[in-house]
């Protein structure tokens, strides 16, 4: 079966992810009972090997404290900026 997880898109939230906690200056343990998620998925997730879920994905920005929408956008600038290096082509975005 094949995966439909964009690796690019991983690694931009792993990136991201392990930037925001850097700066609170918190490891991983705390981010998670922070976050009420386990350890081990906090530490997945910052070596892209799995997505949050959207349940996850707020529980993780309320960790950290931000808005969910502001983590969102982060990760968003760090994986078109990831594209725009050549990791992946760039698929056009819709027009709205």
């Amino acid at each position: 079966m094949r995966s439909n997880q964009d690796p690019v898109l991983l690694q931009a939230f792993a990136a991201e992810l392990k930037v925001r906690r850097a700066a609170l200056e918190v490891n991983q343990d705390t981010l998670a009972f922070a976050a009420s998620l386990n350890r081990s998925f906090v530490a997945k997730l910052e070596v892209g090997t799995t997505s949050p879920s959207l349940t996850s994905l707020f529980r993780i920005a309320e960790g950290l404290g931000l808005e969910p929408e502001e983590l969102v956008r982060s990760v968003a600038d760090r994986y078109y900026a990831e594209l725009k290096t050549g990791k992946r082509k760039v698929k056009p975005k819709a027009q709205a």
